[in-house]
C-alpha cells in the first residue's frame, strides 16, 4: 500500500488553487471538475461534492489537523503572506519553540489550518 494524497475541502476551488500557488508554489496536476490535484500531494475538493458524498456538515477551523510546510526564510514567507493575503486569520504569529524552531500558524480561506516552520 502507498499513501498518495491529502484532501482538503474548499468552497471555491479556483481561489484555493491561487492561494496554494501564490504562497507555496503548488501547481495544478489535474482538474477533475470539483476535485483538483496539486503538486506535493495536496488535493482540493469543492465543498458541495464533499457534503454530498458524506451527507454531513463541514466544520471549518476545527483544528483537528494541519498542513505543515517548511521554509528556511520564514521572515520572507511572512512578508509574502502579508502582501498577498493581508486579511489572513492567524492562530499564532511568528514564535520560536523551546527547541529553536520558528513557526507561524494560520488558516487558509476555508479554515484549513496551516503551519509553516523552519527546518529542524
Amino acid at each position: 500500500m502507498k499513501f498518495k494524497n491529502v484532501l482538503i475541502v474548499v468552497k471555491d476551488i479556483e481561489r484555493s488553487r491561487r492561494f496554494y500557488h501564490d504562497l507555496f508554489g503548488l501547481e495544478m496536476i489535474l482538474d477533475n471538475d470539483g476535485n483538483m490535484i496539486l503538486t506535493e500531494g495536496l488535493v482540493l475538493q469543492e465543498e458541495k461534492y464533499w457534503t454530498e458524498f458524506l451527507g454531513r456538515e463541514i466544520v471549518p477551523e476545527n483544528n483537528s489537523c494541519e498542513l505543515y510546510f517548511e521554509e528556511s526564510n520564514i521572515e520572507g514567507f511572512i512578508e509574502k503572506l502579508e502582501k498577498y493575503y493581508p486579511d489572513v486569520k492567524y492562530v499564532n504569529r511568528l514564535m520560536t519553540h523551546s527547541w529553536g524552531q520558528k513557526v507561524i500558524r494560520f488558516y487558509d480561506p476555508d479554515g484549513n489550518l496551516i503551519e509553516v516552520g523552519t527546518p529542524v
